[in-house]
This record gives C-alpha cells, sequence and structure tokens, in this order.
C-alpha cells in the first residue's frame, strides 16, 4: 500500500480516538481515498484495511480498558451502536470500546460495499448494523 493510502488510514483511525471526526466523516474519507473496509480487531489492538486490490494494512490502536467478555450480548452492542450515533455529549470510542469489548465483542468489520458493520464475540457469535440511510 502506498504511504498517502496509509497515511489516511492513520489519520481517520487517529480521529477516531481523539473523536475529531464522527463515523460517518471517516468512512467518507475513506471511501473517497479508494478503501472498500476495514477490520477492528480488540485482541491484537489493531486495526486493518482493504483496498479493492487484496493489499491492507495493518495499524496499531490505542489499548481499550478491560478485557473482553466471556459472553456476546448482542443487545448491549446495539445499545452502544445507538448511543454511538446519537451524538450524545458523553460519547467517546475510547469508552465505546471498553463497554464493546466488556459486551464480549472481540472486534468488528466494516464493509463500505455492503453497508454495514458485522460486531463479533469470542465465540464467533453477531450482531449486524447497516449504515443508515
Amino acid at each position: 500500500m502506498d504511504a498517502e493510502s496509509i497515511s489516511i488510514a492513520q489519520t481517520c483511525l487517529d480521529a477516531a480516538h481523539d473523536g475529531s471526526l464522527s463515523f460517518p466523516e471517516i468512512v467518507g474519507r475513506l471511501i473517497a481515498a479508494g478503501f472498500e473496509g476495514y477490520t477492528v480487531d480488540y485482541r491484537r489492538d489493531s486495526q486493518t484495511f482493504y483496498l479493492p486490490d487484496g493489499d491492507s494494512t495493518v495499524l496499531a490502536m490505542p489499548a481499550h480498558a478491560g478485557a473482553i467478555g466471556a459472553a456476546f450480548d448482542a443487545n448491549e452492542i446495539e445499545r452502544l451502536v445507538r448511543w454511538a450515533q446519537s451524538g450524545a455529549d458523553d460519547y467517546s470510542y475510547q469508552a465505546f470500546s471498553a463497554e464493546a469489548k466488556g459486551a464480549g465483542c472481540a472486534g468488528y468489520i466494516v464493509s463500505f460495499l455492503g453497508r454495514r458493520v458485522v460486531y463479533f464475540g469470542r465465540t464467533a457469535e453477531t450482531h449486524v448494523e447497516v449504515f443508515p440511510g
């Protein structure tokens, strides 16, 4: 992957963690740069960004507090997604990630092509969120 694409991916990862860009803004920038999606892995504290030609880059992300819960709680993941979408003043990606891990989320896959996010647990249980219209 070229340096410019990696720089865009890093900027978007950093913006998620420092709150300087919203999820829709991050998605827009990544799509404009030609990415087709990314995966967040809470077990490895990494994020992998994918291009349509199969090229990818793995970037380290800040560790999020807490352990990944043994049981996957899809209802709690859905509640957390609604919190993120609400624009609430108390929302932060760090808090979202810590609570998602506590709810058994081991990571998630964002597909721009499929316009959805698939959250998954340690036992491969899933919760799917379709991008809002």
